[in-house]
């Protein structure tokens, strides 16, 4: 491991991060818009697929929205049939979102079907190990964000 990266260096990698990540908003916007949804609900769906089932109360705990917010959200989603509530039979006020996953596939695999070509294409020009290195990276990178996120939206009250 490198512990004197440059100044220059360090630069350089912000820079392309930073525009990586634009990049990447950007994209996600334009799908969403291709898609008819807008940018955050196309993400938070995105994190819904994951999911057999999940609860209103768990999506707030995931993305740190308000539970109005993921109400809206869930709304939204619902009347496009993209998702649905369940009632459980032991307590009817708990509702579980399940994604209809046939209809987000249907809308959505289109729309990623070219990028992923494109990706896959990309990726098969690294050698195992620079995918290993690559992937290592998003990783940690990704708990640092995660670590970020939380300690904000911990501290909301501020």
């Amino acid at each position: 491991m490198n512990k004197s990266i440059s100044e220059t260096t360090l630069q350089q990698f912000r820079t392309i991060s930073r525009l990586y990540s634009d990049t990447s908003a950007f994209m996600h916007e334009a799908i969403a818009r291709k898609a008819g949804l807008s940018g955050t609900d196309h993400k938070y769906l995105g994190l819904i697929l994951q999911h057999k089932s999940i609860t209103a109360g768990e999506i707030s705990k995931l993305t740190g929205l308000t539970t109005g917010a993921v109400t809206g959200l869930i709304d939204r989603l619902e009347k496009k049939n993209l998702l649905e509530r369940q009632f459980t039979k032991d307590d009817r006020r708990k509702v579980i979102i399940v994604p209809n996953v046939n209809n987000s596939m249907k809308l959505l695999k289109p729309i990623f079907d070219k990028l992923q070509e494109k990706t896959v294409k990309l990726i098969s020009t690294f050698s195992t190990e620079e995918i290993q290195t690559i992937e290592r990276y998003f990783t940690e990178a990704i708990a640092i964000m995660k670590e970020t996120t939380d300690s904000l939206n911990n501290n909301q009250n501020d």
